[in-house]
């Protein structure tokens, strides 16, 4: 057989074949009896990162009779020992990239849930074989990651997805309906929230001197970032707090809560930012605030300019505890958003508020939704996030369809990192000013240029655009 076929998909090399090389026939579905679905017809699925939300992420997929657990990966085999319980069948590997050259030609699709740090390079190197790609959010740990992975998703041609499951709910689909409704008007302003973090931020970096478990690959677990000496405080979860490996609150929880102002608000990328962050008093006077950790709280506030006509939106987030003004249409029982946080929409007619993911969209005051409101128009995703992208993996390139894309999640997490960069600007230090009062330099406004990645008026903060791989990792397309 020629080298060109073999190098095919599996499924399309048993589908363009009548027999496979062991011989046997492929027996069309009709004849296996109705509600059997073919081996042909099913997505097989390599797990990378399958602890904790990789876990539960693998659980989702294999909800669909369409989907086949073939392979599982993670740095950590204490992480990974429910999954590898759950999916016994499933050959188990600690490098992605083992695993992805020796079931190349077994698996169909990649679902990564792997600490924010590696999101990228294991996405795209699961993408470059021709894999689907289901990706958890953030997309990436940095700006430039995104650009490079929404580029790779047109090179490659494969289905994408993000996994911020609130993108395939009925509730942004139900705020969309209303916005353009125009029931509140033109959008001047949004207001999002959460009360992120509830891990560790704004502490000392960890020190002290550990082994290394043995369950535990540390070096791939470092990944892109620079080495440093194994601690257990980084694992299994309170990573987002620390720049080198996450995104803090706002790369945990933007994906979800403002996921709606971009699917529904003509807007792309902000045009200038600013930040400020919780500090202590005593850390401003002598110079001692931690930059390798995620502040405690903080605020952001962006301005985007309307992609279909003249003037800008304003959108700021609130996180650590912070919250926005109580809206005045909002009575004194009535809750801002739900526990996870929230957003609020005002217009020059009136305001839209949600909860997390986009759910519960109400017109303030409430007693507007008892009103007669539009009919739904927008289509619904029954099946949900993880399914609707096993759909369309199935479906193929081009033919099925995702809430997600990275045509869609590309831009929408730089724009979101957009944020951390300010706020990593703000606890930057500059030595050549003298004084407390100006040793913070989030009191400039950040002037972006989308196209080129880059800040226009303070090139030191441009260094947390595009993160510096140690040697061994790469993110070439």
């Amino acid at each position: 057989m020629k080298n060109k076929q073999l190098q095919k998909s599996r499924r399309n090399f048993i589908r363009n074949s009548a027999v496979t090389a062991a011989g046997f026939f492929i027996v069309p579905r009709h004849v296996l009896g109705r509600g059997f679905i073919a081996p042909s017809d099913k997505l097989n699925i390599a797990g990378i990162g399958v602890g904790g939300k990789g876990s539960s992420d693998l659980m989702e997929f294999a909800k669909s009779p369409k989907v086949n657990i073939v392979a599982l990966c993670d740095v950590d085999d204490r992480q990974a020992k429910g999954s590898v319980k759950q999916f016994s069948k499933a050959t188990y590997y600690k490098d992605f990239r083992e695993m992805l050259e020796k079931e190349k030609n077994n698996i169909d699709a990649c679902s990564i849930s792997t600490p924010d740090n590696t999101h990228a390079v294991a996405t795209l190197a699961a993408m470059q074989l021709g894999k689907h790609v289901y990706t958890q959010k953030p997309l990436t740990h940095d700006i430039y990651e995104a650009r490079i992975l929404t580029q790779a998703a047109k090179k490659y041609k494969v289905v994408t997805q993000m996994g911020n499951q609130g993108g395939s709910g009925d509730g942004v689909r139900r705020t969309k309906e209303l916005i353009d409704a125009g029931l509140i008007g033109d959008v001047t302003k949004v207001d999002c929230w959460t009360n992120r973090p509830v891990w560790p931020q704004g502490i000392p970096t960890p020190t002290g001197k550990f082994d290394t478990p043995a369950e535990l690959n540390w070096d791939l677990w470092i990944g892109p970032a620079k080495m440093i000496d194994f601690n257990p405080a980084y694992l299994p979860f309170n990573w987002r707090g620390w720049w080198a490996f996450g995104t803090g609150a706002l790369g945990d929880m933007a994906c979800h809560i403002m996921d709606p102002v971009f699917r529904c608000l003509p807007i792309d990328y902000p045009s200038d930012v600013e930040a400020s962050v919780a500090t202590m008093w005593k850390e401003m006077w002598n110079d001692t605030q931690n930059t390798d950790a995620c502040p405690a709280s903080s605020i952001i506030h962006l301005t985007y300019p309307k992609n279909k006509g003249k003037g800008t939106i304003k959108v700021s987030w609130y996180d650590g505890g912070l919250l926005p003004q109580r809206p005045d249409e909002l009575l004194p029982d009535e809750k801002m958003g739900n526990w996870d946080g929230g957003v609020l929409f005002t217009g020059t007619k009136g305001k839209l508020m949600a909860d997390c993911y986009g759910a519960n969209p109400r017109l303030l005051p409430t007693i507007k939704m008892k009103e007669k409101l539009p009919a739904p128009t927008i289509a619904r995703v029954p099946e949900g996030h993880y399914v609707q992208w096993v759909n369309a993996c199935i479906a193929g390139y081009g033919k099925g369809v995702t809430s997600s894309p990275f045509e869609f999640a590309g831009p929408f997490t730089e724009s979101i990192l957009i944020g951390n960069l300010a706020i990593r600007s703000f606890l930057m230090k500059n030595p050549n000013l003298k004084g407390w009062d100006d040793k913070y330099l989030g009191r400039k406004k950040l002037l972006w240029d989308a196209k080129n990645m880059k800040i226009t008026n303070f090139d030191e903060a441009n260094q947390f655009v595009k993160r510096e791989y140690r040697d061994g990792w790469n993110l070439t397309l």
